[in-house]
């Protein structure tokens, strides 16, 4: 660890492990700034903050109140429970066997779902509908310009594209036709709640496995977790037996 003094506050050093330290304390969603200059300055400020405010404590002699010993008491409690559980999750592992023993014993987690990429163009009536279909069978326009033109979804902004989607994303009536629809033509008028679409699958993707290694961290993860779980609770219960008078 770096004895680099990064800064002095009354006397006492903050140095380059401390603030190593504090660092690791930034919340998780942060965690991703920690190697922005701007940001590591703005963290050792706080830092220097809070010598400068423990110093201010120090000397109102803010120690030695009741108040203090109690939540004194209270930290000791937490940092000792703490690592107490460190000690009973440190040897816990999970293996790459255990892993892929879960993966064949569980293949529809494993899964992906068919997936169609779609266009569509949305109308209020069947007739409008209709008469978009004809100008686009017809080559007077294209189904994209048909679709900035004339569609009420704002997808039709964008040549009416919805992007990919899987079964039960879309009504049921409109997830039909587009998953029956073959790639490249339109289809439609097809009646929802929302009005009359004609549709036009630009790709299918049929439901495939997924490969154990693109999934492996994410098992092992979560049978770790079930690990520790488990460990928790059977530790609570053998403390609980031992200490509580019941």
């Amino acid at each position: 660890m770096s004895q680099e003094v990064l800064a002095v506050v009354a006397g006492e050093e903050i140095t380059q492990e401390e603030f190593d330290a504090f660092l690791h304390t930034v919340p998780r969603d942060r965690q991703a700034y920690i190697s922005n200059p701007q940001f590591r300055k703005q963290c050792l400020e706080q830092l220097i903050a809070l010598h400068l405010f423990a110093k201010m404590g120090e000397n109102l002699e803010l120690d030695k109140t009741e108040e203090y010993e109690k939540i004194l008491v209270n930290a000791k409690r937490d940092i000792l429970a703490q690592m107490a559980m460190a000690e009973v999750m440190k040897d816990i592992k999970v293996t790459d066997e255990e892993a892929e023993d879960y993966y064949h014993a569980n293949p529809k987690q494993f899964t992906r779902g068919a997936t169609v990429s779609a266009k569509h163009i949305l109308t209020e009536t069947e007739e409008t509908s209709s008469s978009i279909l004809e100008s686009i069978t017809s080559g007077e326009k294209t189904f994209e310009d048909a679709a900035k033109e004339f569609s009420t979804c704002p997808s039709g902004a964008k040549g009416g594209d919805l992007g990919e989607f899987g079964q039960g994303q879309m009504v049921k009536e409109f997830e039909d036709a587009a998953f029956a629809a073959e790639i490249g033509h339109v289809v439609g008028p097809v009646k929802t709640q929302f009005g009359y679409h004609l549709i036009k699958v630009e790709d299918k993707k049929e439901s495939s496995d997924m490969p154990f290694e693109d999934v492996k961290e994410s098992i092992k993860m979560n049978l770790l977790q079930q690990k520790q779980n488990a460990a928790y609770s059977d530790k609570v219960n053998e403390l609980r037996a031992k200490y509580v008078q019941e």
